[in-house]
């Protein structure tokens, strides 16, 4: 299992990114919301989701979850 944020700043497209504890693209901590341990980021974009529903996996660390 792996710990996961979601940036709390939006991306230029609305998006908030959801990173891995280890990405190197990991937000400042005065930005993170951290999520919880999950297995995938499948289920850490869920969670995300129901902070924000413009989530999106970061294309570094959360590839087969990064849509846009």
């Amino acid at each position: 299992m792996a710990s996961y944020y979601m940036n709390e700043n939006s991306q230029y497209n609305g998006d908030h990114e959801v990173h891995v504890s280890s990405c190197n693209h990991l937000p400042e901590l005065k930005n993170r919301l951290y999520l919880g341990e999950f297995n995938n980021c499948q289920d850490a974009l869920r969670e995300a989701k129901k902070h924000d529903s413009e989530a999106d996996g970061c294309y570094y660390c959360c590839y087969p979850c990064h849509t846009s």
